[in-house]
């Protein structure tokens, strides 16, 4: 008897094992074939120019009132966003939109919510000249950095023609191309290793694709490279109240009725760490944000040990910067 129930225990043992293998899965070299693919490495951008964008993000005299800086709002200690449904402008009033995270912003298709520019570049001129974020002008700004004591060196180290405003926009977009966060849990499944994300984890994913999630936030963002109607199934703008003018999207953009609450698909990137969520910044929690997505634009509600597993494989898309999460 008693070699019986040390063989049932060594067999039990023995099952376990395989069980928890199967379920977490074991470390190969091998990437896997799956729909969304790791972020990529970054790519090489002179380390002059990034020194140089890293001081001019941190620089409040981009702004009229030498109050604000990009790094105001895209605090780069908080994920690139600034943990506020709305930021606050040069004037201390709220902006008409919340502020989205800045890291891996360069692998967006377009910028800003309604994505009426393409480039980082194009995105900085809009923001200091904006008369709700910073209120400025590129002659002020130009002045500005030309009479400093250290700037006209720098930039002319780099750029033949000095402290000009396109220049300017070419450091910043160089420093905002290097803000890429690899190393997510996530990523490191994809690239082969499918023991860095747990059995439950792995099952989220699976219902992110089945529900069809993945329809909309794809690609190597996660997100970001496609528009879409915010309210597919019901009127999520009606149901919310007190529309704004920004609420209407890249109608404001287009003036085509089509793209009326159309918006930039975000990027799914660090989403856990970046609440709260959409453009209003209406939705305060994942899942809040996991509930409006299912209603609005699925058209159905998951149970509730889907959303779990769902919003758990969300929290596996949380990368690094500088070595830190």
């Amino acid at each position: 008897m008693q070699s019986l129930s040390r063989l049932s225990k060594g067999l039990w043992r023995c099952v376990r094992a395989l069980l928890l293998c199967l379920c977490a899965g074991s470390a190969t070299a091998e990437p896997l074939n799956e729909p969304l693919k790791p972020l990529p490495t970054a790519t090489r951008q002179s380390p002059e120019r990034v020194a140089l964008g890293r001081q001019l993000f941190h620089d409040p005299r981009l702004s009229v009132n030498n109050t604000l800086s990009c790094a105001s709002c895209h605090q780069l200690e908080k994920n690139g966003a600034d943990e506020r449904a709305l930021s606050l402008g040069f004037d201390g009033l709220p902006v008409a939109v919340n502020t989205p995270t800045v890291f891996n912003a360069s692998l967006n298709f377009r910028q800003f919510w309604d994505g009426r520019v393409e480039t980082l570049e194009e995105q900085t001129d809009v923001v200091i000249t904006s008369p709700h974020e910073m209120g400025s002008d590129w002659a002020t700004v130009v002045k500005r950095i030309g009479e400093d004591a250290d700037y006209p060196r720098k930039f002319a180290a780099i750029y033949p023609d000095g402290v000009t405003k396109t220049n300017i926009q070419r450091a910043l977009a160089a420093f905002e191309r290097t803000l890429l966060t690899p190393g997510s849990r996530f990523d490191q499944y994809l690239l082969g290793d499918t023991a860095a994300i747990s059995y439950e984890e792995k099952q989220g994913y699976q219902r992110f694709k089945d529900y069809g999630c993945i329809a909309c936030h794809q690609g190597v963002n996660i997100g970001g490279n496609m528009f879409q109607k915010f309210g597919v199934f019901g009127d999520y703008i009606a149901d919310r109240g007190q529309a704004t003018e920004a609420d209407q999207g890249r109608f404001n953009v287009t003036g085509d009725e089509a793209d009326r609450s159309v918006f930039k698909v975000p990027s799914l990137r660090n989403v856990a760490l970046t609440a709260p969520y959409f453009h209003d910044g209406s939705a305060a929690t994942l899942e809040r944000a996991v509930d409006v997505m299912f209603q609005y634009q699925l058209g159905r509600m998951p149970s509730a040990e889907d959303k779990s597993l769902i919003v758990l494989f969300l929290q596996t898309l949380s990368g690094q910067w500088e070595g830190k999460q």
